[in-house]
């Protein structure tokens, strides 16, 4: 039998942002930014009592359809506990389905939080596990669990009957490497903008993002000179320019310019990296076209702090 929680335990979990793919890393590279959600959980006598503040306020469920409810649970069950009730409140602030990860983050919370409450049972590798099985990929969820960058990647079972194991590791940023997240006022749909992508791509285009993958997990580590090279793509950008004309527009001047721009996860987020800071006139010409600049710091792992 499960072990009963407590009525009256809290805990209050911090979880980063995140920036998937960093051009040539599909489903692959994940980098955690410093823009965060907050989610204080506490165990009540019974029933379920969801509270959504910021981003998403009005717009997200609240009832156990939630994503930070689900995941919640989902940690709970692994953890081999169980809340006769539960009060959850969301504080966001990061943008929904713009790119910058905000599903991921609210699994990652859930799952944090759940495992605050148990105790601490479960360790990063389940956190990246539970929490990405919500995505159907980890380079999200990793990096915010994790914290910096992350390189992740699938197993997929033979026998088609097991779950995918999905696993990642952390590797550190140069700290000279700053983000800047030009944000438009649309959202985008994931599984839309996947829709989009050829079944197939020629044996050049493949070695090309293999090769700059390579550069571009280098690039963040030690050589951020190389971040115009290593966020080249030609596995998904180009394919997804015509669904996403404003942001295809922007990382291409902005690459034109010399800045490694690219495409945040799905998008519609454009994303640069740098070491030094983009000029005024190009934030306020985005800014000018609508885009919400936000410059954004490299992001560490979730946190969870037990109040009671």
């Amino acid at each position: 039998m499960p072990t009963p929680l407590r009525v009256g335990q809290r805990v209050s979990v911090t979880v980063p942002a995140s920036s998937a793919n960093l051009g040539p890393g599909f489903d692959t590279l994940g980098l955690a930014l410093g823009l965060y959600d907050t989610v204080e959980v506490e165990v009540i006598d019974t029933g379920l009592i969801v509270e959504v503040f910021g981003e998403g306020e009005g717009e997200l469920p609240l009832d156990g359809s939630h994503l930070v409810v689900k995941a919640l649970r989902s940690a709970l069950k692994a953890a081999d506990v169980e809340a006769p009730g539960l009060r959850v409140v969301c504080h966001n602030t990061i943008p929904q389905s713009r790119g910058l990860g905000s599903s991921a983050a609210a699994a990652v919370a859930g799952v944090a939080a759940g495992n605050g409450l148990a105790g601490f049972p479960l360790d990063d590798a389940q956190l990246v596990q539970l929490s990405s099985a919500f995505e159907g990929h980890p380079d999200n969820a990793a990096a915010s669990v994790l914290g910096s960058a992350v390189v992740s990647w699938t197993d997929i079972p033979v026998d088609g009957r097991t779950q995918p194991q999905y696993r990642a590791v952390r590797i550190p940023v140069h700290e000279s490497i700053r983000a800047l997240a030009l944000v438009p006022d649309f959202h985008a749909s994931t599984e839309a903008v996947r829709r989009v992508l050829p079944s197939d791509i020629t044996h050049q285009d493949a070695r090309f993002n293999v090769s700059r993958c390579a550069v571009m997990t280098v690039a963040l580590q030690h050589h951020p000179e190389l971040l115009w090279e290593g966020t080249r793509d030609r596995l998904h950008q180009p394919y997804r320019a015509d669904v996403l004309p404003v942001t295809a527009e922007w990382v291409n001047r902005l690459r034109n310019r010399g800045f490694a721009a690219y495409l945040s996860g799905a998008g519609p987020t454009a994303m640069v990296l740098s070491v030094d800071p983009v000029p005024d006139n190009i934030r306020g010409e985005a800014e000018e076209a609508g885009l919400r600049v936000m410059e954004l710091p490299v992001a560490g792992p979730v946190e969870v702090t037990v109040l009671a």
